[in-house]
């Protein structure tokens, strides 16, 4: 079994742990920088903004962050990056993949109205990239989840953006050399009987970051 670690804050992670768990692997939640030779993958998960100083940005929409635990998760991240391992970010967990590689981002949207929680996830289409790994599991187009009101700009070194929504939003990204993927969207909150009617199903990204693991 594929032992996970997911870099969270104990007691918000239930989600992403019973998803990992109804696929097979084994999900620990831990903000202590860990050895990777105990663990087959990293999950960074969702949460709140992210310090724009950590992207080079003065104070310019965003909103509640916390700047001790975004280096906390960027330190860990830096292991599994060191170690070659494999990386799924989720929402702010792919936010954070693209400052560690360089990037930076947009503190909020313009088309925020469209992606941000309101009273719970907003859905929208998107287009994947030919080609893509999003592209061979889902096909060119398909509905997701939105729940964020800040998104990625440019990219970070080595990194790509192979997922798009209608209106212009990085859904998606994935490093060109390393098995470092992410997603704008919860597909944890689209699998095992959350997913609504006509969305992608998150099974199936899930799945393809634990068989890299």
């Amino acid at each position: 079994m594929k032992k996970i670690l997911i870099a969270g804050e104990a007691g918000k992670t239930e989600n992403y742990e019973k998803a990992l768990k109804r696929m097979g692997a084994i999900p620990e939640t831990s903000l202590h920088v860990p050895d990777t030779s105990c663990y087959d993958g990293l999950l960074l998960p969702g949460g709140g903004d992210i310090d724009p100083k950590l992207f080079g940005q003065l104070w310019d929409g965003t909103r509640e962050f916390d700047p001790a635990l975004d280096r906390v998760q960027l330190t860990i991240l830096n292991e599994f990056v060191q170690g070659k391992k494999p990386v799924l970010g989720i929402c702010k967990g792919m936010q954070l993949i693209n400052i560690f590689f360089g990037g930076d981002l947009h503190q909020h949207l313009a088309q925020s109205p469209a992606h941000e929680y309101r009273g719970g996830d907003q859905a929208h289409e998107t287009r994947a990239e030919k080609g893509s790994f999003l592209e061979k599991l889902y096909g060119e187009h398909f509905r997701v989840n939105s729940a964020h009101h800040q998104g990625v700009d440019a990219p970070g070194q080595g990194i790509v953006y192979v997922q798009w929504a209608f209106d212009g939003v990085v859904e998606a990204l994935a490093h060109r050399f390393l098995p470092v993927l992410g997603v704008q969207w919860h597909p944890e909150r689209l699998c095992f009987g959350l997913k609504a009617e006509g969305m992608a199903e998150g099974v199936q990204i899930l799945g393809y970051f634990l068989e890299g693991a």
